[in-house]
């Protein structure tokens, strides 16, 4: 017997997940070149050179206690210090080794956070369309997701509906920027509308609401698009952070919070958080990732690789009659289907081996997300499958 909690999990299973699996499938029946799977976020471009060689270094120079054994539940000191630093030199902040907790991944950052501030019945606001797992990670807590409906011209946040569903519960907002699935940054405009609304929300209600910000695509973005930094924006910021996408280590499960001290109550708030590390049973962020990201911390992978996927996907889906908007960062194509029930528009291309994720496992329907984070040649040779798709319905 499994938990009342889960079965919804288990019955609604990640459509992204699940076509990720139906791709291996097809994979294995027509062979790999022949099937173009944009389902899945999982990065093409290696990993730097400075990770492997960082590995190697470390396994031969440093104690093995150092490398492989416990420490704080916040992370290395040393580690956390380079970080901030980093960051410092970047983006102009003022963060040290006290303002950094170390995580499993952006996901468990995130996890993280909401268990620190969360109460149960409490409310957190996100902007569809969004990243599926924030209503699982709100649930984990007993926390209700609040979903702004979507603004298709743009797909910057939807101020206007927003102001209106804060209330009295309403705890935290969680913001994506690069964007997941659209590739949109938001806008410094944007961020300074939306720090003015939740600081009228704060008197208003006497209470503090905290802006979490999921930041895994931060390096990724084109054409010289600037990603402002949130925290300059509104002080009850948390950011989120991942190594997985900007050095291609999707699998090591490698990143951290950001809690600033000008936030509200931030010592309490900080230590919490290496409470809620340790007792979700992460425990640590993984102990030699940590030395390799402090070695690797201003290493970056190949961004010039995406872009070149971007324009070659974005030119050849419009030219065989399709509408998206051109990604700003990430690495995602969001392109409206040609019928309203997007699921339908999916399975048909699955007949030219073509596998792309609905826009409502996105809150999102009508819209079907294509992961360009693929080699040039699928996307090169995906693109006459395509403009016969389009051609099916008459584009």
């Amino acid at each position: 017997m499994i938990s009342e909690k889960m079965k919804p999990l288990v019955n609604n299973n990640s459509a992204i997940r699940a076509m990720f699996e139906e791709g291996n499938q097809l994979k294995a029946i027509y062979g790999a070149d022949k099937v173009y799977d944009f389902s899945l976020g999982n990065p093409n471009v290696p990993a730097p050179a400075e990770v492997k060689q960082a590995i190697i270094d470390i396994l031969n120079e440093e104690e093995s206690t150092m490398v492989h054994g416990y420490m704080s539940n916040a992370g290395f000191e040393d580690v956390r210090e380079t970080i901030a630093q980093s960051l410092n030199r970047r983006f102009q902040t003022n963060f040290s080794a006290h303002n950094l907790i170390m995580t499993v991944g952006a996901a468990s950052g995130l996890n993280v956070a909401l268990k620190t501030i969360l109460n149960p019945g409490e409310e957190v606001i996100t902007f569809a369309p969004y990243f599926v797992e924030y209503g699982a990670y709100v649930s984990n807590y007993d926390g209700k997701l609040v979903v702004i409906s979507p603004n298709t011209e743009t797909f910057q946040p939807n101020l206007t509906e927003f102001e209106t569903k804060i209330t009295a519960k309403t705890r935290a907002v969680i913001i994506n920027t690069p964007h997941n699935p659209t590739g949109v940054i938001y806008s410094e405009e944007t961020l300074r509308k939306l720090a003015a609304i939740l600081e009228k929300k704060q008197k208003e209600f006497g209470s503090v609401i905290f802006l979490i910000s999921d930041e895994p695509y931060r390096e990724l973005a084109y054409d010289g698009a600037v990603v402002p930094y949130v925290t300059k924006y509104y002080k009850n910021t948390i950011v989120g952070y991942s190594y997985s996408k900007s050095l291609s280590l999707p699998g090591e499960r490698i990143g951290y919070l950001i809690i600033p001290d000008e936030l509200e109550d931030s010592e309490n708030v900080i230590n919490a958080a290496a409470i809620a590390t340790r007792v979700s049973g992460a425990v640590n962020a993984p102990s030699l990732m940590q030395r390799v990201i402090m070695r690797c911390v201003d290493a970056q992978t190949d961004v010039s690789y995406y872009e070149r996927n971007r324009n070659a996907l974005y030119q050849g889906m419009t030219d065989a009659g399709f509408t998206c908007i051109k990604p700003q960062g990430a690495f995602y194509l969001f392109v409206k289907s040609p019928v309203e029930n997007e699921k339908e528009f999916c399975e048909a291309a699955k007949k030219y081996n073509i596998l792309m994720v609905p826009g409502s496992s996105f809150a999102c329907p009508g819209y079907v997300r294509l992961a360009y984070c693929v080699s040039y040649e699928t996307i090169i040779n995906s693109l006459p499958y395509f403009k016969k798709l389009g051609a099916d319905y008459g584009l």
